[in-house]
């Protein structure tokens, strides 16, 4: 054993050997535990660093000779006590993870273990030496495809092709995924946003559900491992086939032209609060990773509701989560984020919300993530609300205000118009600084965190029954409507008003301003049987129904249809706010209607209509959309272009081959108005007057 460097942080294989570093400013001794094999009872070395020659300032580290890729490692840390006063949590005998790994381990974990003092190394996890310079990546650089042509697809690795109905060799993992690339880029979304990835702990059981299933962490917002792929999603996780078969992944979406964008949990992690387990994080830093109370450093504070809080602006730890995302950038090719609850991260010291945080600076003004997309969840779970004030300026924020706004039109709240007409140019009411853009929004009307959208059109309220909490968790407002039954119904009258309901929400969603974003399964009316809170459901409840994409053509086909037409229409995915521009047929960019020109209807508390002009430039097509939430049919006058006629793009109470066409296509439209059934959405396009269809 030698000094070894302090950076760069982790394992890293270099000098025929590795290089460990660690940060722990309060230790008083390390030791660095070297396993034989993944499930040995104990290690077969122990490295004892010197406080002298090993450490560095807060930075233990040394190099070991003769180790390599594949060793199995983790360490042992000792300091002072006084946890109360100093929020040190050392306890000698915990065998601790390497934040920075790789790669872990947990084929002998057992998390009862890891909670109080005691020792645990016959039952911890452990971190493995990873080489990450034995992959080739065959020219892949990420997409870096504009926000203003994105569409996003939000997906769990697992729930994708878990099911047997998937069809793919290896169900619920990264190669799974892959199978499913052929589809995904049918269907023409830009990129898939996967929920957590990172190492999470998949064998506590949280509670028994009422059927006596035990429960467990599914969607995986809970990591311990922030650099190392999650184990559970690999077909084969020994010798590191994890790294490789996310690489793998990545590479064959960017082949297909799809973007990977990673939900990212910095916010809290699987230590959980003073009665959780020891894995990482606590036994080395403690005061330095999380919030604690300053009147008794023993207890975390807590901003997620899980258990305790990230200290994101520590130096320390802010360095932690930079240098992450620019791994995952650099090593895994990945082209974006998702940051979950990432207003905690604007905290400091007290829980005290920063006016400059520098965790959120430092990710904005990174060179290496300089093109990477960067997507706020902007609250966090203690109330901490910035929708549109999230610190920074490149940062896109989930639009909460569309969400709710446009279920409520749709299910038929009067009143909405000029609400929706903001919604629909891209929210410049909650992006108002002079930086923003209406890609500073990503619009949705669905994500994991809710019904899915077939759910939102058939139950008034959840039904999370089978969570084993007797229904209280999960939210209470849903802003859903059934159409007149409460969950699965063989009535067609019912059904046809739901397929209406889902395209009319999927067509608002795709002909608005700013990022879209789509729920995994929503295209094919995946249902979680009215559950809006499946974060314990690792079963077919929350898994994705294959069997449904091909009994739902009429569905998939409206979606895919939408989305082509969204790439076909510059209109429709413009970077910018409305302004007024005209173009040179004399148009200004956008022209608010109701069912007559120039009277949207502002100001009428009863009003369920809306309609638009959107003006083409350069040469690009007119648009005129028409939104009829009123239960019955209206005749809306349509405008006059000189030289142009218009013909009928897309009409949702139309069935499948009539409900939307090609870009520059469609069906005639003769006369001054048109009819719009009820609860509709209805497209125009303009095309020059040559007398072809």
């Amino acid at each position: 054993m030698s000094i070894g460097v302090p950076q760069p942080l982790g394992a890293s294989v270099v000098r025929a050997g590795v290089n460990f570093s660690v940060f722990s400013p309060g230790a008083t001794r390390v030791e660095l535990l070297l396993f034989e094999r993944h499930d040995a009872q104990e290690p077969s070395r122990v490295v004892v660093l010197d406080s002298e020659m090993n450490r560095s300032y807060d930075f233990w580290h040394c190099h070991v000779a003769g180790l390599s890729a594949g060793q199995v490692y983790g360490f042992r840390m000792d300091g002072p006590g006084g946890t109360r006063e100093t929020g040190f949590r050392f306890d000698r005998a915990k065998v601790l993870l390497d934040p920075y790994a790789r790669a872990n381990i947990n084929s002998v974990w057992d998390r009862v273990g890891a909670v109080g003092p005691g020792d645990n190394c016959a039952s911890s996890m452990r971190s493995m030496v990873v080489d990450l310079d034995a992959y080739d990546w065959e020219g892949d650089r990420p997409l870096r495809t504009p926000l203003a042509e994105s569409v996003i697809y939000e997906a769990h690795v697992r729930g994708l092709s878990a099911s047997p109905t998937s069809g793919v060799e290896h169900p619920g993992t990264f190669v799974g995924l892959v199978q499913k690339i052929p589809y995904l880029k049918e269907l023409g979304i830009t990129a898939v946003e996967l929920l957590p990835v990172f190492d999470f702990d998949e064998t506590q059981v949280l509670r028994t559900g009422p059927d006596g299933t035990e429960l467990r962490n599914y969607w995986g917002y809970d990591p311990f491992g922030f650099f190392a792929p999650h184990t559970g999603y690999c077909a084969d996780a020994r010798n590191c086939h994890h790294i490789t078969e996310f690489r793998d992944m990545v590479k064959a979406m960017h082949r297909a032209g799809i973007e990977v964008i990673l939900d990212v949990v910095f916010n809290h992690t699987s230590e959980g609060n003073e009665n959780g387990p020891t894995i990482s994080f606590r036994g080395q830093a403690n005061e330095a990773y999380y919030h604690l109370w300053a009147q008794d450093r023993r207890h975390y504070m807590d901003f997620t509701g899980c258990g305790n809080a990230v200290n994101a602006n520590h130096p320390a730890v802010a360095k932690f989560i930079i240098e992450c995302l620019e791994y995952w950038v650099t090593e895994h090719h990945v082209d974006g984020f998702r940051f979950d609850l990432a207003s905690e991260l604007s905290r400091g010291p007290g829980g005290y919300e920063l006016e400059v945080p520098p965790s959120l600076w430092g990710i904005e003004l990174s060179g290496i993530l300089s093109e990477t997309k960067i997507i706020a969840e902007p609250w966090d779970g203690s109330g901490l609300y910035q929708v549109g004030r999230f610190p920074g300026n490149r940062w896109s924020q989930w639009n909460g205000p569309f969400r709710d706004e446009v279920r409520r039109f749709v299910r038929g709240d009067a009143g909405l118009v000029g609400s929706i007409a903001t919604r629909v140019g891209g929210s410049r009411d909650v992006f108002s600084r002079s930086s923003d853009l209406a890609t500073n929004g990503i619009n949705f009307i669905t994500c994991h965190d809710g019904f899915t959208l077939n759910d939102l059109v058939s139950y008034d309220t959840k039904h999370n029954w089978a969570n084993g909490e007797s229904n209280a968790d999960g939210a209470g407002e849903n802003y859903s409507w059934n159409c007149g039954v409460e969950g699965p119904t063989d009535a067609e009258d019912v059904e046809r008003l739901r397929v209406r309901q889902i395209k009319n929400l999927a067509a608002i969603l795709l002909l608005s301003r700013g990022v879209p974003m789509i729920l995994a399964g929503d295209e094919f009316r995946n249902s979680q049987g009215g559950n809006n809170n499946a974060y314990c459901q690792d079963s077919a409840l929350a898994w994705l129904d294959w069997d449904q994409a091909d009994k739902e053509v009429e569905v998939r086909g409206f979606f895919q249809g939408m989305i082509g037409l969204r790439k076909g229409v510059a209109a429709l995915r413009s970077a910018r706010f409305f302004c007024g521009r005209l173009n040179e047929r004399g148009l200004p960019d956008v022209s608010w209607h109701g069912t007559a020109l120039g009277a949207p209807g502002w100001d009428d508390p009863q009003a369920r209509v809306l309609s638009f002009t959107l003006a083409g430039f350069d040469g690009e097509q007119d648009l005129h959309v028409i939104f009829n939430m009123f239960h019955l049919g209206l005749d809306f006058e349509v405008p006059a272009i000189a030289g142009h006629r218009w013909v009928k793009t897309a009409d949702t109470a139309e069935g499948t081959g009539r409900d939307v066409f090609a870009p520059g296509s469609g069906l005639p439209v003769s006369g001054s108005t048109i009819h719009a059934h009820g609860r509709s959405v209805v497209v125009l396009t303009a095309l020059p007057d040559d007398g072809a269809i």
